[in-house]
This record gives C-alpha cells, structure tokens and sequence, in this order.
C-alpha cells in the first residue's frame, strides 16, 4: 500500500513530467488508432475502385486459336456452361465474382454486332457475401452499345427482336471507344438459343484477388495451377496491368502505412524515454534519500514502474477515444465510397490496454535501472 502513496506522490509532486508522458502516450495511441481505423478504411476503398477496372482473369477453352481469339476478342471454341459451376462447390481458391458468357459476331438489322449472352455472378461459398461487381442482365431483356444504339436509333424501353427470341431494352450503355460500343448484352440462356449453342459458353471472367507477396508464386502461375485443379480444360488468361495495379496499389499502402507507424511509435518513445530520465535526472537526491531510508531497488523500481504502468493506462483510454473520434469525424471526408463502413473498433482498446503500458514501462527502464543501480552516497553528495 505504501507503494501506492509513493507512486501517487511522484505523480502530483512531477505533474507536468507526468502530464507530458501522459500527452505522449495519447498521441503515439491516438494516431494508432486512427491510422487503423483509416488505413482499413483506405483498403476498402482502394478494393473498390480497382473493382471499377473490372474482372483481370479469363478463362477459355484450351483448344481456343489464340491468334483469331486475340483478333475477334472471343474464343471461337465453346465448353459446358457446367464448367462455371465448379468453382461455385470449392474453397479456398483465389477466384471470385465468376461470370460465364458466350460471346459471338452476328449480322443484326443490317449491322455487324457481337452479341453477349452473360450469366449473373458465381461465387465460391466462401465468398459467398460479395456483392456482385458487374450489371446483371436479367432474362427478356438487353443492354444495347451507344454505337449499336445510335446507328439503329434504338432507344431504352424499346421492344426487339434478336432472331426470333424479343427482347426489351433495359439500357443504353455509354460510349466506350471501344468493341463493346457495338456490343449486344442478354441472358445466357437467351443467347444461346439465339446462336443454336444451348448450355455452352465460351469464356468465364472472374476476379483474382492478388493477395500475394514476393515469397509467393506470381499471380499468373498460381492462377494456372489452381486451375488446372480445378478446370484442366481450360486455358488461364491474366489481364497483367491491372493485376499489376491492384497489387502495386495494395503494396504501397501498406508500406506508406508501416512508416507512418514505425515513425510514431519511435519518436513518442523517444520523448517517453527522455522525459523518463528528466525526471529521474531531477530526482538525484530524492532516490539516494530513499536509498538512505532502507528502500532498496525493488522498492525504488516499482515506484518507476507503477507510474509508467498509470501513464500507459491512461493514456491508452484517452488516446482510443481521440483516435476514434478523429477517424469518425474525418474518415468519411477522406473516403467517401466507404464512409459507412468507419466505425468504432472495441477490439483496438484492448490491444493499446496492452501494449500502450508495457511500450511505456520498457521506455522508462534506462533511468529506472540508472536509479537502483546508483550509490546513494554519491546521488546525495552531487546535490
């Protein structure tokens, strides 16, 4: 108990060298917490836009002529539309948000068209609380290219028919300078019955998740042996600048965050550290007093340490509401798409409950060891 005065003492005779640890502590664990709560919050987003780039992986018949594909833009071999159904019983794969379509070039009132047929996302069932990433055309009716639209003045709610099978147009899709502005979406099972091709496709998109690092296979051949797992009559095609993107987007942001880190921890250690041997600097004559009085290192030490340990605690509960309370209010700000999803994290008060403490009672042991190890004589005759 008498330990508990001492420690109670210290803290009120040296208010503004305990006050200044104090502010220490709740900057290194407020800007923890709002860096974790925004670096989340920034990788969401990151997720989310990268999406806008669309799915980065093909997969084709492995019979498929490449030259003509590359120059069609479509395989001219199709495969069981049963294929896409594969992925959707297995986990622990890297694939996810898989799209089967059957594309095709046809002649269409007068106009050379490539007509899509696109079944709605397959997802393995453990991804299975994805949101779809790409349009679902729903059966009866189409999504129309804005070249294919303007050339036949085609307009939204307008009833056609694609050999023999009618359709409504659900949407006038905007220019793309590109193919698919004379491109024609359905179904897939409204497509094949227009091309004569029931249950087939020619193609599954899908989205790789890039989540590998320099000790792991590139993506491209992980992606192939997976799939020869789980497809080895299909031939594996990665879109590589945007899997270079994702990957290189999600590398810097972990490196720009480790530094942020790594830099607020040292330097309010550091500040810790020398306030800690201040005060122990200050302190000379009071330690050789205690040292004279019969307290020895133990004693002398837990005095130390206590203060650090009230230190850390407190300013780990004040610094997680100020971090929090900054991410809350700038968060969404800085990351609009993903607003929703920045929210108070109970979980990072119990890991500064640890660690803030512990951080602040190493930082402190250089002076506390300066003070039990020094012979009070000498403390009290430098006074």
């Amino acid at each position: 108990m008498i330990f508990f005065r001492l420690i109670l003492k210290e803290i009120v005779h040296r208010k503004v060298n305990f006050l200044l640890s104090v502010l220490a502590v709740i900057l290194a664990v407020g800007l923890y917490v709002a860096f974790t709560m925004l670096g989340r919050a920034s990788a969401n987003e990151t997720r989310k836009l990268m999406l806008e780039l669309g799915q980065n992986l093909r997969i084709i018949p492995k019979e498929t002529q490449m030259d003509e594909f590359w120059i069609t833009g479509f395989s001219d071999v199709t495969m069981p539309e049963d294929y896409v159904y594969r992925f959707a019983e297995k986990s622990g794969y890297s694939y996810t948000h898989l799209t089967a379509t059957l594309h095709q070039k046809i002649q269409w009132q007068g106009n050379t068209v490539i007509l899509t047929g696109v079944l709605p996302e397959v997802l393995p069932p453990d991804k299975s609380f994805q949101k779809p990433m790409t349009f679902t055309v729903k059966p009866g009716t189409a999504y129309i290219g804005a070249e294919l639209a303007s050339s036949l003045q085609i307009q939204e709610n307008d009833d056609i028919d694609v050999a023999g099978v009618p359709l409504k147009v659900a949407r006038i899709l905007t220019f793309k300078g590109s193919i698919d502005d004379i491109r024609l979406y359905c179904h897939l099972h409204e497509a094949q019955t227009i091309l004569n091709l029931p249950e087939q496709i020619n193609e599954i998109k899908a989205l790789e998740c890039m989540c590998y690092t320099a000790t792991d296979l590139d993506p491209l051949t992980a992606a192939q042996k997976q799939l020869k797992d789980l497809l080895p009559e299909g031939r594996v095609l990665l879109l590589d600048g945007i899997a270079q993107i994702r990957i290189k987007q999600r590398t810097s942001i972990r490196k720009h965050m480790n530094f942020i880190m790594s830099g607020t921890f040292l330097g309010c250690g550091g500040v810790i550290a020398i306030l800690a041997m201040i005060n122990v600097r200050d302190r000379k004559s009071e330690i050789g007093l205690l040292r004279v009085l019969g307290y020895q290192g133990a004693g002398i030490s837990l005095m130390f340490l206590g203060k650090a340990l009230v230190t850390g605690i407190l300013g780990a509960v004040i610094g997680y509401y100020a971090g929090t309370q900054l991410a809350l209010t700038y968060g969404p700000e800085i990351f609009p798409v993903t607003a929703k999803s920045i929210a108070a994290d109970r979980s990072l008060l119990n890991d500064v409950l640890i660690w803030a403490p512990a951080f602040v009672m190493i930082a402190s042991c250089l002076p506390m060891v300066f003070a039990i190890t020094s012979d009070p004589a000498v403390l009290l005759r430098e006074e």
